[in-house]
């Protein structure tokens, strides 16, 4: 899933990022009761859903908050993701780049494949630049942009860290949101209401495209999209299949 993936390396992408690093910040913490509280928001019908007791758990000794904070924003940053994914899988099953691929002239995986067929077909270099880039947004992320507090002390769930640092010492970048700092002056009940939103979207588009990968794995698995699947024969779940491999 070539343009997926792509833009996937935005996925963390939150929707408090400020153009440039504050010089404070303010440390949150959250319980279990303030998660049952955001699920009556997120969802009434369905309600505070958690059947593994994740949120009660204390993962690497590090506390039930520190848990809490990590759960969040993990949700956030794979619903982002997923979202990205779900219509990079739509745009990349209709059309494709018009310029070539490679350097060599190659040009990009046809529309006849299916998305993941398309993935399989992009040159190893090319996928390992890829995930070049999500590891340095990765990194960056863990290091708070060198401001921010982890997501585990404090960090608002979803919150990614300005490229301020970079851009002042290292190379002029824009920030993955609102680089243009049109949102600065936004009130902070619209910031909570986004980001329920988002929540909600992310949740759906983790559906939407597995549902999408099910469909074309396993045939008649999602009746609903039976007439558009598109088969695929290899596993969605192994990036590097057939070019790399630690145990081979």
């Amino acid at each position: 899933m070539k343009l997926a993936c792509v833009l996937s390396l935005i996925g963390s992408a939150a929707a408090f990022t400020t153009p440039s690093a504050p010089k404070a910040t303010t440390s949150l913490s959250e319980s279990k009761a303030d998660l049952e509280a955001l699920a009556s928001k997120l969802n009434p019908t369905v309600g505070f859903y958690d059947p593994l007791n994740l949120a009660e758990k204390d993962f690497w000794g590090k506390g039930s908050e520190a848990t809490i904070g990590f759960l969040r924003q993990s949700e956030i940053k794979h619903g982002r993701i997923a979202m990205f994914a779900f219509v990079g899988y739509i745009v990349q099953s209709n059309f494709h780049f018009p310029w070539a691929q490679t350097l060599a002239g190659a040009p990009h995986p046809s529309i006849d494949l299916s998305p993941e067929a398309q993935w399989d077909a992009v040159p190893l270099g090319a996928k390992w630049q890829i995930f070049a880039v999500i590891s340095a947004l990765e990194l960056w992320d863990e290091c708070g942009g060198g401001y921010l507090p982890h997501y585990m002390n404090g960090r608002k769930p979803g919150q990614y860290p300005s490229f301020g640092m970079f851009r002042d010492a290292v190379h002029p970048v824009f920030d993955l949101y609102d680089p243009f700092g049109f949102n600065k002056n936004m009130s902070e009940e619209t910031k909570e209401r986004r980001l329920r939103a988002e929540i909600n979207n992310g949740r759906l588009a983790q559906l939407g495209i597995f549902g999408f990968l099910a469909a074309d794995k396993v045939e008649g698995s999602v009746p609903a999209l039976t007439k558009i699947a598109i088969p695929y024969s290899g596993d969605p779940m192994i990036p590097f299949e057939g070019q790399f491999s630690y145990f081979s």
